[in-house]
C-alpha cells in the first residue's frame, strides 16, 4: 500500500515542470548484485531482441542480470507515459536500471521532447529505486550527418537526470572508421542489422558491467548471443568489440 502511495506521488511529481523540481542522481548498484534491466523503447530496441542479447552477454560475463522490455511501435517516451504499461512495470516490479529510448531526436524540438520526458520518467524511476539510462541510437542512413546531434541529444538527457549513457550510435561510427563496409543497418537503412544490434549490446554491456571479455569476438559465441550468425569473421567482430570500448571511453 505504501509503495503504491509513493508511486502515485511520483507520478504527480512527474507532471510538474522540471524547473520546479530538484534534480538528483542515484548511485549505481554494485555489479555483483542482480541487475534487473527494463528497456522502454520502440522497434530500434525491439529489433533483433536487443534486451535478450544484452542479457546473454551478461550471463557469458558471469553477471547476474534479467532483461525485459516494454515496446511500442514508433513510440516516443511521451507515448509510453500515456500508454501506461511502462508505468505499471515501474510500479509493480523492482528494477536496477531503466533504459529509455525513442527516435533519433536530432531536431531541436525532438531534443526538447526527449529531455522533458526523460525527466518525467526519471521521477518514477528514482521513486522505484532504479537508475535511468539513455540508449543513444542512430539516424536513418539518409540522414547520417545527424549522428553527432543524436548522440548529443541523448547525452544531454542522461546528464539532466544523472543517468547512464549508452552511446550506441557513437560505437557505430567508431566501427565504420575501422571498416566502412560493416553492415550495421538492416534492409530499410534505419533499423539495425543483427551486427548493428550486437554492437549496441556490446556498448550497453561495457557501460554497465565493464571490460568486454575476448570471447565476445568469437564467431560461434557471437552467433549464439545474437541469436543468428552475424556473417562477420573474428577480425571484424574484434572491430565491434574495440569500437564499443572506444565509444564508452
Amino acid at each position: 500500500m505504501l509503495k503504491r502511495f509513493a508511486f502515485a506521488i511520483a507520478i504527480l511529481l512527474a507532471t510538474i515542470p522540471l524547473s520546479a523540481q530538484k534534480r538528483r542522481s542515484v548511485a549505481p548498484q554494485p555489479v555483483d548484485a542482480e541487475q534487473r534491466i527494463l528497456f522502454i523503447g520502440n522497434s530500434l530496441t525491439e529489433g533483433n531482441d536487443l534486451p535478450a542479447v544484452v542479457c546473454r552477454l551478461a550471463a557469458a560475463g558471469r553477471h547476474n542480470a534479467k532483461c525485459e522490455s516494454v515496446i511500442g511501435g514508433g513510440y516516443a517516451l511521451e507515448d509510453h507515459f500515456a500508454d501506461g504499461r511502462a508505468l505499471r512495470k515501474l510500479q509493480d516490479e523492482r528494477w536496477s536500471i531503466v533504459v529509455l529510448q525513442q527516435g533519433p531526436s536530432a531536431l531541436d524540438e525532438s531534443r526538447v521532447n526527449l529531455r522533458e520526458w526523460t525527466a518525467k520518467f526519471n521521477t518514477l524511476i528514482t521513486a522505484s529505486g532504479a537508475r535511468a539510462a539513455l540508449f543513444a541510437v542512430w539516424p536513418e542512413k539518409a540522414r547520417s550527418r545527424d549522428f553527432p546531434r543524436v548522440s548529443d541529444s541523448y547525452r544531454l538527457a542522461a546528464d539532466d537526470v544523472g543517468g547512464l549513457f549508452f552511446p550506441a550510435g557513437d560505437a557505430w561510427l567508431a566501427a565504420w572508421r575501422r571498416d566502412p563496409g560493416l553492415p550495421l543497418y538492416g534492409g530499410d537503412n534505419f533499423h539495425p542489422s543483427s551486427a548493428g544490434s550486437y554492437l549496441a549490446a556490446l556498448t550497453i554491456y561495457r557501460v554497465i558491467f565493464g571490460e568486454l571479455p575476448p570471447i565476445f569476438a568469437d564467431r560461434g559465441f557471437a552467433a549464439a548471443a545474437a541469436g543468428s550468425d552475424l556473417g562477420l569473421d573474428a577480425g571484424r567482430l574484434a572491430m565491434l568489440v574495440a569500437s564499443a570500448e572506444e565509444a564508452v571511453h
